[in-house]
């Protein structure tokens, strides 16, 4: 089988890396087209021997980049084409009808309940969203809660797969040495207790709600945030404005896998944690947060469809908390009071295996090829 992934960009967010971390674990031919930013996850996918290809897209409305895209599909002679992420799945879907290929697949990665990739859910976002959804075969929903929300839309309940993310959990587990190594990499106090907080910098994540509990939190708490966005300088602003700029470090992006042994990636930054805090309002499935209780963090979150989508009792270290600096603040003082050295992974992590999510990739592939297969969930 001979697969064509189609992906707006290559930074180092969660689908992006989610889709290096699938490749690694599908067999067969995949290649991966982006159509900006071939970024860190670019980088990733060469060195594993993935053939990646740049559209160059000049921004959302760069009609010049469908002919290509056309081209690139019809002279690979794909048979799927897999597309993530909004605009991916408008100029992917279109490219393979055009180009021949019938079974399209795309993955929703991002779909909230009032957003989708950060963009506000407008009737026109919708319409667009929806005339895409079309040309496909099968959309893949990252979590129930994802799936649910297409159903609300009208998408037919047959072409709705739910597949949740996986995670390597043996690459997140805890390393006492990467711990040591990432603080002193970032001037952190070896015997500081430390916030973290990863994702995009964007409104949507409510890391101000964090620096605003800081306030509140004994001088010896630090907040490690992992990512970049619009919204960094604004978080620094507003460290400043609190008088905690000098307890806050913005890490920002980090991949998966880093290059060489004394790289400071994200398993080395989770490591470094003493303490996960995810106060979004709106996600769509929750990866940094699976990814925490697979490095054995304790984790305190507002809303994460990974966690409360769980059978009851894997997921002990992960507290529901409302989105408020005064309810952060009260929980992480909790889990400092209590803090331990033992550091397994949660049953949680172990739940969401990537050798689980590659092989239901592998039975929407053969369903949109017209092979008959049961009905996919990994629920």
């Amino acid at each position: 089988m001979k697969v064509l992934h189609v992906i707006t960009g290559l930074g180092a967010g969660g689908a992006e890396q989610q889709l290096r971390l699938l490749l690694r674990h599908l067999p067969g031919g995949h290649d991966v087209v982006t159509l900006t930013n071939p970024g860190q996850v670019a980088e990733g996918l060469v060195s594993d021997g993935v053939r990646v290809a740049h559209l160059g897209m000049a921004g959302n409305r760069d009609g010049r980049a469908l002919p290509r895209l056309v081209r690139l599909v019809r002279g690979g002679r794909y048979d799927v084409v897999h597309t993530h992420l909004y605009r991916a799945c408008l100029y992917g879907r279109t490219a393979a009808r055009l180009a021949g290929v019938r079974a399209v697949v795309a993955t929703e990665h991002s779909l909230g309940d009032a957003q989708i990739e950060g963009r506000p859910l407008t009737r026109g976002v919708r319409a667009l969203y929806l005339a895409g959804e079309r040309l496909g075969r099968a959309t893949i929903a990252v979590s129930p809660a994802v799936a649910e929300r297409l159903h609300g839309w009208g998408v037919a309940p047959h072409r709705v797969h739910v597949v949740p993310n996986g995670v390597d959990v043996d690459r997140f587990a805890f390393d006492a040495r990467a711990r040591t190594r990432a603080r002193a990499a970032l001037g952190l106090p070896a015997d500081a207790f430390v916030v973290g907080g990863v994702g995009r910098l964007v409104p949507g994540k409510r890391f101000d709600v964090l620096i605003a509990a800081l306030r509140d939190l004994p001088d010896d708490v630090r907040l490690l945030l992992v990512g970049t966005g619009p919204q960094e300088d604004a978080l620094r602003e507003a460290a400043r404005r609190a008088q905690v700029l000098d307890r806050v470090v913005l890490a920002g992006e980090r991949p998966h896998t880093a290059a060489g042994p004394d790289a400071v990636d994200l398993p080395a930054l989770l490591s470094a944690m003493d303490v996960l805090a995810s106060p979004s309002l709106d996600e769509a499935f929750g990866l940094a947060v699976v990814e925490a209780l697979a490095g054995g963090l304790p984790v305190l979150y507002v809303t994460c469809p990974a966690v409360d989508d769980l059978p009851a009792g894997l997921a002990a270290r992960a507290v529901r908390v409302p989105c408020a600096p005064a309810s952060f603040a009260r929980e992480i003082r909790a889990v400092r009071d209590r803090r331990a050295d033992d550091r397994p992974p949660s049953p949680a992590a172990h739940h969401y295996s990537i050798a689980r999510s590659a092989e239901a990739h592998l039975r929407v592939y053969a369903s949109a090829m017209g092979a008959p297969t049961p009905g996919v969930s990994t629920r």
